[in-house]
């Protein structure tokens, strides 16, 4: 059986040994940025690797992109044949923080035709209130030839993105938190609000007070509130760097509407020119 979306810590506790299984620990905090990897040195899953947000799942930054730039091809394929991902390999990534940052590999993976991946419901946090097995020591992972197939997964630049929004053309919902698309506060990047026309979506509305993820019927009910008559595949996410966007794309995809798409540069981006319009207040 193949895990496409989802995973529950119990399918994933009886494939610990599963040598075609790949497990990811994707921890992160964009304040302290080694704290992700101290935390997994202290404990993490058994035989699960560490992807750093920024080393791995990121290319550098410049001074044309958003903070969290997508990695280049051959560098993502070349960090997952370190981890061992090959053909038929089933990977699965977890974070602490909701998917937050286990989304971003999964839409990763999905970017280079690697349709086995699937994140933790419930993550770590989840995982340790079971009691699962948890260790300190780093396995070697068995090196693996990774062969990209085609994309499952795409993504607009901003001129793409712009080019839709003019001819209303695409939905665009924003996972950020609601005071930072208003642009009552903005805690990291250097302008605050929103691109107009965009909807918000705050990611953390996925998820049910035990920290899993909503029924894919309450998810499919919520979204298509927000669609409104816009497909899935004319609907385009974005957040404050393209990470946590992942997560309402990855949600959406549970819900079975498949084919929406990534402003890879997002917000921090999409400010990087003065040019470019910015709304405060709720969206219109």
């Amino acid at each position: 059986m193949s895990f496409t979306t989802l995973i529950s810590s119990e399918q994933l506790a009886g494939h610990l040994e599963d040598s075609a299984w790949v497990v990811v620990d994707c921890r992160f905090s964009l304040a302290d940025p080694g704290a992700g990897e101290r935390a997994y040195r202290a404990g993490h899953i058994p035989t699960a690797r560490y992807a750093h947000l920024e080393r791995d799942l990121s290319a550098p930054a410049t001074a044309g992109s958003g903070r969290h730039p997508l990695p280049q091809s051959e560098a993502l394929i070349a960090v997952l044949g370190a981890w061992g991902v090959g053909h038929g390999s089933q990977v699965v990534a977890y974070d602490d923080a909701g998917g937050a940052f286990a989304a971003r590999l999964w839409w990763l993976l999905r970017s280079v035709g690697q349709q086995r991946a699937a994140v933790l419901d419930g993550g770590w946090s989840r995982w340790l209130q079971e009691g699962r097995p948890v260790t300190d020591v780093e396995s070697a992972p068995r090196q693996a030839v990774f062969r990209a197939g085609p994309p499952l997964a795409a993504w607009l630049s901003t001129s793409q993105l712009r080019a839709g929004l003019a001819q209303q053309a695409v939905c665009l919902l924003d996972a950020r938190a609601a005071e930072r698309f208003r642009g009552e506060m903005e805690p990291i990047d250097a302008v605050a609000g929103h691109v107009p026309g965009a909807v918000n979506r705050p990611f953390q509305d996925n998820l049910a007070a035990d920290g899993r993820f909503l029924s894919p019927d309450q998810l499919r009910r919520q979204f298509m509130q927000r669609l409104g008559r816009f497909r899935p595949e004319e609907t385009v996410h974005m957040c404050g760097s393209g990470v946590t966007a992942c997560h309402n794309l990855l949600a959406m995809e549970i819900a079975g509407l498949a084919g929406s798409r990534l402003y890879a540069g997002s917000w921090s981006e999409w400010i990087l020119d003065p040019a470019r319009p910015v709304m405060r207040g709720a969206s219109s």
